[in-house]
C-alpha cells in the first residue's frame, strides 16, 4: 500500500483507500484506473475490487510505523473526499497525519464541493498540505472551495492541464503544479498556457513546479519549459525527525 513514488513532488504514497470515478474532463484518461486494472489483473490482493471504491482499515496506520520522514502522497489511487468515502473514514486519516507529524502530507482532489462541506470538522494538522486538481477554466471554483479550507498549506495542481486558465487567482495559495496529460489518448497542452501560470506564479512569487510535457512519450517529451527546469515547492519546516 505504499512505495517510493516515481511522481516528480513526492517522495512516497500511501493508499487507505483505492479506486474512484470520473468528475469532469480530466478524469477521462486516469492513470489511477489504467493501474488497478492492471493490478487487480496480477492479482494483487488491494486491488480485488479493481477500480471500485474500496477503504483499507489494515493501511490506515501505516505511516506511523515509517520512522523516516517523508513527504507521502495521500490516495494516489483514489480521492480522500469521493461523495462515498464515509466523514469518519476521512476523520481517521486526518487522525494518522496529525499523530505522524514528522511526515508531510499531501492531499489532493477534484471534489472541492465536499472539501468544503468538510473543512469545518477538521482540525487542520500543520503537517497536511490540501490540494485541488483543476484542468481548465471551467473548474477554477475548486480555488475558491480550497481557500475556504484552515489548510497550512494550499496548493494546485494543473494536470493535465487540457485549457487555459486566465481566470486563475493565486490568493492564498501556496504551490501550484502544472503538467501535461500522459499515456494512451493524451491530449496535448499548449505552451503559452504553462507559460501563463509560471508568469501569474512569479509574479506572485508561488512556487512553480512543472511536472512534464505529457503525450505518449512523456520521457521523450520530457519537463524543460522556455528553456530551464521548474522544480519549485514550498519549504518544509517544523517537521520532527522521528516520532515521540
Amino acid at each position: 500500500m505504499s512505495s517510493h513514488s516515481h511522481i516528480e513532488w513526492t517522495e512516497s504514497t500511501w493508499n487507505p483507500i483505492t479506486g474512484c470515478s470520473h468528475v469532469s474532463p480530466g478524469c477521462a484518461h486516469c492513470y489511477a484506473e489504467r493501474m488497478a486494472k492492471r493490478l487487480k489483473a496480477m492479482g494483487q490482493p488491494n486491488y480485488r475490487n479493481g477500480f471500485a471504491l474500496t477503504l483499507h482499515e489494515h493501511a490506515l496506520d501505516l505511516p506511523l510505523t515509517w520512522r523516516k520522514p517523508q513527504v507521502i502522497f495521500v490516495n494516489s489511487m483514489s480521492d480522500l473526499f469521493h461523495e462515498d468515502v464515509p466523514l469518519a473514514f476521512i476523520m481517521r486519516v486526518f487522525s494518522v497525519m496529525r499523530r505522524a507529524h514528522w511526515h508531510v502530507f499531501q492531499v489532493l482532489t477534484k471534489r472541492s464541493e465536499r472539501l468544503a462541506e468538510c473543512a469545518g470538522e477538521i482540525d487542520w494538522p500543520a503537517n497536511v498540505w490540501m490540494g485541488v486538481s483543476v484542468e481548465n477554466d471551467d473548474y477554477l471554483r475548486r480555488v475558491d472551495d480550497l481557500r475556504s479550507t484552515g489548510a497550512a498549506v494550499k496548493f494546485l495542481s494543473l494536470e493535465p492541464l487540457l485549457g487555459p486558465v486566465p481566470g486563475l487567482d493565486l490568493t492564498g495559495i501556496d504551490w501550484v503544479i502544472v503538467g501535461g496529460e500522459s499515456g494512451p489518448g493524451a491530449r496535448p497542452m499548449r505552451e503559452e498556457w504553462a507559460l501563463e501560470v509560471r508568469d501569474k506564479c512569479l509574479a506572485a512569487r508561488v512556487p512553480f513546479f512543472f511536472k512534464q510535457w505529457g503525450g505518449t512519450n512523456k520521457k521523450k517529451a520530457g519537463k524543460v519549459l522556455a528553456g530551464r527546469m521548474w522544480e519549485q515547492m514550498p519549504r518544509v519546516t517544523d517537521r520532527a525527525l522521528c516520532p515521540v
